[in-house]
């Protein structure tokens, strides 16, 4: 309860705790791996990984392994393993995004679209294989395919926000940025935090020549410290945006000053 409340050092201490008392307790060792891994802590959370690996063949204890192997840049190790996760039976779903999504990163589109494809077969359903693959679609250029996933998706669950976000992208990337901003202002409304979304309904409003909306989207995105590089770019970069000499000037713009 305290992961999923998203309270990762409490979750860490409880299951630490089990662990003490237990250590071949599989469940414990995947909650403290996870809950390390979000407080980016994953070298951490390698070693009672590993221990638990060994000691059982969970496929969801190996994806969490794999995901702390990433973030510490042992890469191939945790491609490796997951070319055998995928393998098990029954399937896990989770390995196979996963698997999916960093075969991608590194520019093998050919075979993460290849294990996305294997696992829908196994799962015609699934719609977080839909989208990993549609986002892969995406880096290829390959619009009306990952079109038709994020539809897919969406048609099953119409206010998931992934898809959503993810059926704008491409509505934006064809031009067609009236409906894009249709599917980014309901997303917003799901959820109001995500800075990266509304600079992209910014960037759509501005292309229909909505300044004084796409600017109060960008002033808003702005606020989160992260985006606001991200916010100067797109306020530049459209047609009917603006352009400053000097980002200060920029800066106090998107504040209001």
């Amino acid at each position: 309860m305290a992961f999923q409340m998203g309270r990762p050092d409490e979750a860490e201490r409880i299951a630490s705790g089990v662990l003490k008392a237990n250590r071949g307790n599989i469940l414990a060792a995947q909650i403290l791996g996870r809950a390390l891994l979000m407080q980016n802590r994953a070298e951490e959370a390698i070693e009672p990984l590993r221990r638990a690996v060994k000691r059982s063949d969970d496929a969801n204890i190996e994806t969490v392994l794999a995901s702390a192997l990433i973030a510490t840049g042992a890469r191939d190790e945790a491609l490796d393993l997951l070319r055998q996760t995928i393998k098990r039976q029954p399937p896990f779903l989770p390995a196979f995004a996963e698997l999916g999504r960093e075969l991608g990163k590194g520019g093998a589109f050919d075979e993460a679209i290849a294990v996305l494809e294997q696992g829908l077969a196994l799962a015609p359903a699934s719609p977080d294989l839909r989208m990993t693959l549609g986002h892969l679609h995406i880096k290829r250029n390959d619009r009306k395919s990952a079109r038709a996933l994020f539809m897919q998706v969406r048609a099953a669950a119409p206010e998931r926000y992934d898809a959503l976000v993810g059926l704008a992208q491409v509505m934006a990337l064809d031009g067609e940025y009236v409906a894009a901003a249709d599917l980014y202002k309901r997303a917003v409304a799901l959820q109001p935090d995500d800075a990266l979304t509304r600079i992209n309904l910014a960037k759509c409003l501005l292309e229909l020549g909505d300044r004084a909306a796409g600017e109060n989207a960008l002033r808003t995105a702005a606020r989160a410290t992260p985006m606001t590089g991200r916010a100067m770019t797109a306020l530049a970069a459209a047609p009917h945006g603006r352009f400053f000499i000097r980002p200060s000037m920029a800066l106090k713009f998107l504040r209001g000053e």
